[in-house]
């Protein structure tokens, strides 16, 4: 009876390990499919595409006259993802599009440590790869500082501002290093941080993610960026 007890139990948790496997290999864990329908349906290639998380995913909802002015621009922000995840879709929801510039807006999440820790270097060097690649396909390179945060709602254990200004500093680094006419640095952190390294009650309601204040100043420091590439 015991034997035969115990063969059911390894046979049921088999089947429950089997039935988590496969959910996981089922799993669109990158968010390809998120804008595939989008992608297919657009009838030209876009003058810009603004890649990133949460930030570039909730702009159109928060100050939708921006995107309706620009009508060569388009969004490929998907909510919550690091670096490690954009670069794996990069090529599906930037280079396939073939626009002129790409917009890239990225690590607030890394070190929120969505995706476990992360060293600030590692994340620099995924940036770097979208970089490359989008250079390597005829694309120009608007690469953003990170909007300063000083409290991450969804990790209130993680202090935030220090690692924000150091990650934009190598930002910055890398983009002048680079001395490149197709690659700029876009700096939101200056014109929007407070004096602890985030963001005013005007500009945001969780300490991270801009209200349509925020966006307003996001929207006047990119379009100044891109004019250096205007036609």
């Amino acid at each position: 009876m015991k034997k035969a007890f115990a063969c059911l139990a390894v046979g049921v948790l088999s089947m429950l390990l089997g039935n988590t496997m496969r959910a996981a290999d089922n799993r669109d864990w990158a968010k390809f499919g998120r804008y595939a329908e989008a992608n297919a349906a657009l009838k030209c290639n876009p003058e810009v595409v603004f890649f990133g998380n949460s930030i570039t995913d909730h702009w159109p909802g928060k100050s939708p006259k921006f995107w309706a002015d620009n009508k060569g621009y388009v969004g490929r922000g998907i909510s919550g993802q690091t670096t490690c995840e954009m670069l794996v879709r990069f090529r599906q929801d930037v280079i396939g599009l073939h626009p002129r510039v790409v917009v890239i807006l990225a690590g607030i999440n890394d070190i929120a440590q969505n995706n476990g820790k992360i060293t600030l270097a590692n994340v620099l060097g995924n940036l770097q790869s979208m970089t490359e690649l989008a250079r390597a396909h005829g694309i120009k390179v608007a690469l953003c500082s990170v909007v300063p945060c000083s409290r991450i709602a969804w990790r209130d254990e993680i202090e935030p501002a220090l690692q924000v200004k150091q990650l934009n500093g190598m930002i910055g680094q890398y983009v002048a290093t680079l001395a490149s006419d197709d690659v700029i640095y876009v700096d939101y952190y200056s014109a929007m941080a407070n004096h602890e390294g985030g963001l005013d009650a005007s500009l945001s309601d969780d300490g991270c993610h801009p209200t349509p204040a925020g966006y307003a100043i996001m929207e006047r420091v990119v379009l100044e960026a891109l004019t250096r590439w205007a036609k």
